[in-house]
């Protein structure tokens, strides 16, 4: 243990009571009770010497643990001392070898002070063995936690096994430092967050930087808001090469997904869809996982969905159209704000002319402290002038024209 005690600091007390135990059984009978009461703590401090050390205290438990340790020293130290000043060593003449043993001289013990030990010996047994039955019960109860929990992970991977969170981190990995500070500091974004039930939309051109800005702003939500259990997140990272796996169905599982794992217990009704096609090895249908993500998002006070690239959903089966629809109805419904980009396209567009709307562009800054994070890369003569590479940047920052991905390139 860290602050100087360790389960092994026992075996001390404990060899301390079998040498007071064995010096006591040639005691006067009115030491025979608290004889007894010795024999009984030895027998609790053998079992915490074999039991503890098996267990991961805290640092509480480890503090809880000293105390009653010193406790028992305590105890044990003072009845040392009452058998060092009324016995002395002596030898057994009477057997073939002389054995070592305690005579006892006299001594009157009064009934109080008999009472008093013996108060104090049942006390430290008292609290090993209420240690003992609390470390149990919370054994019992991370057991019981570690089967819910794997329960729990089975139905929300049952739901979908797409993991955005994986696409999440690669994202904002890419991000420049500094980079997307702008969006974040206007007065739009800041209405967006403060404000249930708005939506905003960022629209851009390929290029601009829309997914980085979109990783940027999940990681907001994840800093500002994720302790707060009463507000859940969720988001997807529509992509056109995944269009086998981000159906309607699929998009609105993994959104039902991330909004369930954010709460403790599983909600029943998650619960109930998966028992209801577990067994029969069935997939629940559109309208299902609808009204179940509206029943999950009515739990939160506040929840953000954020939405990116909204142009790479594919439209076959009306795909799209029911992924806005649907997301346009937790806002409704649940007070839920969208927060979502796109390239320009006439018929996403019209979805949210009623939307408070931002145009993403590449900004110069944020251009200019990309490359500044990687003009290292350039070659040793462009690095021993400085000129050059205030050219070098000027130019690449005027030809990138608001594409932010050209001037990854």
């Amino acid at each position: 243990m860290s602050f100087g005690f360790s389960i092994g600091d026992f075996i001390t007390a404990i060899e301390l009571a079998n040498k007071i135990r064995k010096e006591f059984v040639d005691a006067p009978s009115q030491f025979k009770t608290v004889s007894d009461e010795i024999r009984g703590l030895s027998i609790v401090l053998q079992d915490a010497d074999v039991a503890f050390p098996k267990q991961e205290l805290n640092t509480d438990q480890k503090r809880d643990l000293e105390v009653i340790d010193k406790g028992c020293r305590n105890v044990l130290d003072e009845l040392q001392r009452i058998l060092d000043k009324h016995s002395e060593l002596g030898s057994d003449c009477g057997s073939v070898g002389k054995r070592i043993k305690r005579v006892w001289k006299g001594l009157t013990w009064k009934p109080e002070d008999i009472n008093e030990l013996r108060s104090r010996i049942s006390a430290n047994i008292g609290f090993l063995n209420s240690f003992n039955g609390r470390l149990t019960q919370d054994n019992v109860a991370k057991l019981v936690r570690h089967q819910e929990d794997q329960g729990r992970q089975t139905v929300l991977d049952w739901l979908t096994p797409v993991d955005y969170a994986t696409q999440q981190s690669d994202y904002i990995s890419r991000r420049a430092v500094g980079t997307g500070q702008w969006l974040l500091e206007l007065a739009e974004f800041q209405a967006w967050v403060k404000t249930d039930q708005k939506v905003l939309f960022c629209p851009g051109i390929p290029g601009a930087g829309k997914t980085i800005l979109s990783s940027i702003v999940v990681d907001y939500l994840h800093a500002n808001f994720q302790k707060d259990t009463n507000i859940g997140i969720a988001y997807l990272y529509c992509n056109f090469r995944r269009q086998d796996e981000q159906d309607a169905e699929g998009l609105l599982a993994s959104l039902l997904k991330q909004l369930a794992q954010g709460l403790y217990p599983l909600p029943e009704s998650v619960k109930s869809l998966y028992d209801s096609h577990k067994k029969n090895r069935t997939r629940p249908a559109f309208n299902e996982l609808s009204s179940t993500l509206q029943s999950i998002a009515a739990l939160y006070s506040r929840s953000f969905i954020v939405v990116d690239a909204l142009d790479e959903c594919q439209t076959s089966g009306g795909c799209r159209t029911k992924l806005l629809t649907e997301i346009f109805a937790l806002q409704a419904k649940s007070g839920a704000n969208i927060f979502s980009t796109s390239r320009f396209i006439p018929e996403i567009n019209e979805h949210f002319k009623n939307s408070m709307r931002l145009e993403i562009r590449a900004s110069d800054h944020d251009v200019q402290r990309y490359l500044d994070g990687h003009m290292s890369e350039l070659s040793t003569c462009v690095l021993r002038n400085s000129e050059l590479q205030g050219e070098i940047k000027a130019a690449i920052v005027q030809a990138v024209n608001g594409m932010y991905v050209t001037s990854s390139l």
